[in-house]
């Protein structure tokens, strides 16, 4: 009987620390709160969501200029990303996920009729890529 009391015993801590450390996500405080801000929650919109670039495929010849394009993008730096976007499509026109991301560069600058040209080309090389033929942002591009 004490082996089955130590049992139960040690899963209910485990039960306890899992449902404490599920609750660790609240802001330190929340609780303690008055008055009418903590009545009434406040409504926000949604963060939108941003089109995330793709890293190529290991082994592709392009795959050091595009995964260094993807952190220039990450860091805003648009031209210098498009830059490293068209250097890995030079080492290998067949990487789609260089033609994506140089959509999304050129999206993200404006260029509206080159983003569109990528697109259709990434489609063209990865029909089958859900990451490509998804993304919401391809799809206003194609009308699709």
């Amino acid at each position: 009987m004490k082996q089955v009391s130590l049992a139960l015993s040690v899963i209910l801590a485990g039960l306890t620390i899992t449902v404490v450390s599920c609750d660790s996500e609240k802001p330190f405080g929340s609780a303690a709160k008055t008055g009418p801000a903590a009545t009434a929650p406040v409504a926000t919109a949604p963060a939108p969501v941003s089109e995330v670039a793709l890293m190529s495929v290991v082994g592709s010849p392009g795959q050091a200029d595009n995964d260094e394009g993807v952190n220039q993008y990450k860091q805003g730096h648009m031209d210098v990303a498009t830059d490293r976007f068209q250097k890995a499509l030079k080492s290998d026109p067949k990487l789609a996920e260089a033609q994506y991301n140089l959509g999304l560069s050129f999206d993200k600058m404006g260029k509206h009729d080159e983003a569109t040209a990528a697109f259709k080309q990434a489609v063209a090389l990865a029909p089958a890529n859900p990451a490509i033929k998804d993304s919401p942002i391809l799809k206003k591009h194609l009308g699709a």
